[in-house]
């Protein structure tokens, strides 16, 4: 069983989304602000849609928590849904659907089809709600929390955004520091200012014409020690449970780590990472395996990038079947972003935090932070005169 384990549940439009985060290691001191901070990072965006000006999505916490540090019990909060007071109707956990509330017209490309064949139902609202990426809130909450966790020990998150349609950036990577300083700065999270504005107005473009965007985002984090996950069982793997863990957010279709895909199309001589010792450490002049090796990191950054497919829910609705009726339609338009790459980079970076600092408290981990920082610093010492 991991150390640190997690459970979110919530609808979309329903009264508010919530999560236990269990395993934190007791005194760990929480800044709420910063929290709240990443959940109006994921807010934030050129193109977002209308859900954006009505959440103003902020932590409660219900438990685990006193005087502003962790317990060691499990600890629980909700993030509150505005919206839900106007789906009430819909959405009341105890009153009856209202009628003819029903969705039974799936949209091509999100869950409506999929879960309606899984629990056998002619009404998809159910569905989408829960499979709604609304739902990311929670998830953007507990990996927050893991940021700070992780840095304690001196390990940095951030993402920025690398393409958005057909647009892409070429950042200047020399300076990490500023690379992050710019892509905070950018309305789509890019450290590309020539890319940024061409990715604006291929936005609008789409936005125009009824249609949305994808895109790539990466996730770099800094200061990662080596020894981090495991080469010994398949599940243990930290390289496959960060893919996994990216591919699990909605919409994701695809996840690489430093060279990726392109090492299927280079020799061997010009993938691998030659190894140096200086000032008695292992180093490397390159960092083409994105920091992990066999599973397990190897003091190099961390370097993921995902793909995310354009969002399914078009203002130009894609031909559909009713459920109910086996009728042809034009599936119903709600609404929606016309691209949503930069606030899924907010994600990404939280859900990566998350999953490293699930492995950080497996190697590292105790009942109190203290305990932590001992064997986290006594590992040093130990790579120090190894």
């Amino acid at each position: 069983m991991p150390r640190l384990r997690y459970l979110t549940a919530g609808e979309s439009h329903g009264p508010a989304l919530v999560a236990i985060l269990d395993g934190l290691p007791a005194g760990l001191e929480l800044d709420r602000a910063a929290i709240d901070r990443d959940l109006s990072r994921r807010q934030m965006g050129y193109g977002r849609g209308g859900r954006m000006k009505i959440e103003k999505d902020a932590i409660e916490v219900l438990a685990g928590l006193r005087g502003g540090r962790t317990s060691g019990a499990p600890l629980a909060f909700c993030i509150r849904n505005r919206d839900f007071e106007n789906w009430r109707e819909t959405m009341d956990p105890w009153a009856p659907p209202a009628a003819g509330k029903e969705v039974t017209r799936p949209r091509p490309g999100h869950s409506d089809l999929a879960g309606a064949l899984k629990y056998l139902t002619h009404d998809a609202r159910d569905v989408l709600e829960r499979a709604s990426a609304r739902n990311t809130a929670t998830r953007v909450a507990i990996g927050s929390i893991c940021k700070q966790l992780l840095g304690q020990f001196g390990i940095e998150l951030y993402a920025h955004v690398l393409r958005i349609g057909e647009v892409a950036a070429n950042p200047e990577r020399q300076d990490l520091a500023a690379l992050r300083e710019r892509a905070e700065a950018s309305e789509v999270r890019c450290a590309d200012p020539d890319a940024e504005a061409r990715m604006k107005a291929h936005i609008d473009q789409a936005r125009h014409a009824g249609d949305s965007l994808g895109g790539i985002f990466e996730v770099i984090a800094t200061g990662v020690p080596p020894g981090l996950g495991s080469y010994a069982e398949w599940d243990l793997r930290l390289d496959g449970r960060l893919c996994g863990a990216l591919a699990s957010i909605q919409a994701m279709k695809g996840a690489e780590i430093g060279l990726g895909f392109e090492s299927a199309q280079k020799p061997g001589s010009q993938v691998h990472d030659p190894i140096l010792y200086k000032d008695g450490l292992f180093v490397r002049p390159s960092n083409r395996a994105g920091g992990i090796e066999a599973g397990v990191t190897n003091g190099e950054p961390v370097v993921m990038r995902v793909v995310m497919k354009p969002l399914p829910t078009l203002a130009r609705p894609l031909p559909s079947v009713d459920l109910a009726t086996k009728e042809p339609f034009d599936a119903a338009k709600e609404r929606t972003d016309s691209v949503a790459v930069p606030a899924a980079a907010v994600v990404g970076e939280c859900v990566v935090a998350t999953v490293l600092g699930e492995a950080f408290l497996e190697k590292f981990g105790g009942d109190t932070l203290d305990d932590v920082r001992r064997a986290f610093d006594g590992y040093l010492e130990q790579l120090r005169s190894y």
